[in-house]
């Protein structure tokens, strides 16, 4: 078995003539926290449908946990996907959403129960598991596609943007959670625009620009070359530097 969880080569995505991922390659270790960062429309969303297998890619090669993103069937049982908006089922309540989403992924009853109890206590939404998610903030909504996402322990989780609509208590409670995974060999694909996030959870950072990788590294190696660079040293000249933009978005305070 390969040592690797995610590793794409010139992976590629056009819609007729524009090239919405061009010649990506990465290779991302098991149990590592991975960092993706791009500026609105950078590819970011459409790299993680290849790889989740909700699009087929133009050319190139990925394999996630060891099947190629092409057999969907082989990829699916093995990974966990938070898009920005999570899937819900809005008439259900939020033990039921978890309870359902358990039935597909054919999780025995109670080893569900017992996982689905701990990360409602974890992510202190308990006392409100029983009331409709029509009923709910952004931010409870997405602690409940956090849980949906990490439900059956998979061996790759993507999260987009996972700790939006939180509160700092909840964002802390997340970026937590996501250590603890990747501790558990859980290996984390985490596209956020909060920089304080991946400088504290990241092991390596990719940042995408008109769908081309422009820089990756360790926070610590990327920080060194903002200062090569005659910056402050901080991941914000990186962004600064290899994508020509200052994004709003890209912020160094949690969510």
């Amino acid at each position: 078995m390969s040592d690797l969880a995610i590793e794409t080569r010139e992976l590629t995505k056009r819609y007729g003539d524009e090239a919405a991922v061009d010649g990506l390659s990465i290779e991302i270790p098991r149990g590592r926290v991975y960092g993706f960062l791009g500026p609105n429309g950078a590819g970011k969303t459409t790299t993680m449908r290849m790889l989740t297998t909700l699009t087929r890619p133009t050319s190139g090669v990925a394999r996630v946990a060891g099947y190629d993103v092409t057999d969907r069937d082989a990829v699916t049982p093995h990974i966990g996907y938070l898009p920005e908006e999570p899937p819900l089922y809005d008439e259900l309540t939020g033990r039921e959403q978890l309870e359902y989403v358990a039935g597909l992924r054919e999780l025995p009853s109670e080893e569900a129960d017992d996982r689905i109890e701990a990360l409602l206590e974890r992510f202190d939404l308990h006392e409100d598991a029983d009331k409709r998610i029509d009923t709910y903030s952004k931010g409870m909504r997405q602690k409940v596609g956090v849980i949906q996402a990490v439900l059956h322990e998979p061996s790759v989780a993507f999260l987009d943007e996972p700790t939006s609509g939180l509160d700092p208590r909840a964002a802390r409670t997340m970026r937590e959670t996501i250590a603890d995974l990747a501790d558990r060999e859980m290996t984390i694909f985490l596209s956020t625009h909060i920089l304080s996030v991946v400088d504290e959870l990241a092991d390596a950072i990719g940042v995408l620009h008109d769908g081309r990788l422009v820089a990756e590294g360790t926070p610590a190696e990327l920080k060194r070359r903002a200062e090569r660079g005659a910056g402050a040293g901080s991941l914000e000249d990186v962004f600064l530097e290899v994508t020509g933009t200052d994004d709003d978005a890209y912020t160094a305070q949690s969510s």
